[in-house]
C-alpha cells in the first residue's frame, strides 16, 4: 500500500484537533450541526466530516467557522504544540479533552462556573475526589 492511501485511511491530527475543537465550542454554544451549517451555507453532514477530522477545514471555512461561533480562529489551536518543536503532538492531558468531547463534560464545564460560592465548588470537588478514589480502590481490590 501507499503512503497517500494510508493517510486517506487515517485523519491528520491537525485535523482530528481542530474538528474536535469545533465540535467542542459548538457543543458549548449549544448550536446544532444544523444551524452551524446553516450558517455557513453547508450540509450538516459537512459539519459532521469536520467534527470528525474526515475532510480538512480550509482556512477560509475556519475564519466563518470562527465568526460562527464567536470564537477567535487561534481557538481551534489551543492545545497542539509548537509546531517548531519536534512533532506536533498535544500538550497537556489527553483524557481532559476526551472528557470535555463527552455531554456530561461539555455540561458540567458550562454549569460549575456558574456556581458563585467558592465553598460550594470545593464541596463538589472534594465530593467528586472522594468518589474518583473509591473507584480506583475498588479496581484495585477487584
Amino acid at each position: 500500500m501507499s503512503e497517500s492511501s494510508d493517510a486517506e485511511r487515517h485523519p491528520n491530527p491537525v485535523d482530528l484537533h481542530v474538528g474536535a475543537r469545533i465540535r467542542m465550542r459548538r457543543k458549548i454554544l449549544g448550536v446544532s450541526q444544523e444551524r452551524l451549517a446553516e450558517d455557513l451555507g453547508l450540509t450538516f453532514q459537512q459539519i459532521q466530516k469536520y467534527e470528525r477530522g474526515a475532510n480538512r477545514v480550509s482556512a477560509s471555512k475556519l475564519y466563518e467557522i470562527a465568526k460562527s461561533l464567536q470564537s477567535s480562529v487561534g481557538y481551534f489551536f489551543e492545545g497542539l504544540a509548537d509546531p517548531t518543536a519536534d512533532g506536533v503532538a498535544e500538550t497537556g492531558e489527553p483524557f481532559v479533552h476526551d472528557f470535555l468531547m463527552t455531554s456530561e463534560g461539555l455540561e458540567l464545564a458550562a454549569l460549575f462556573p456558574k456556581i458563585s460560592r467558592a465553598k460550594v465548588r470545593r464541596r463538589i470537588l472534594e465530593l467528586v475526589r472522594s468518589m474518583a478514589e473509591e473507584e480506583a480502590s475498588a479496581v484495585e481490590e477487584g
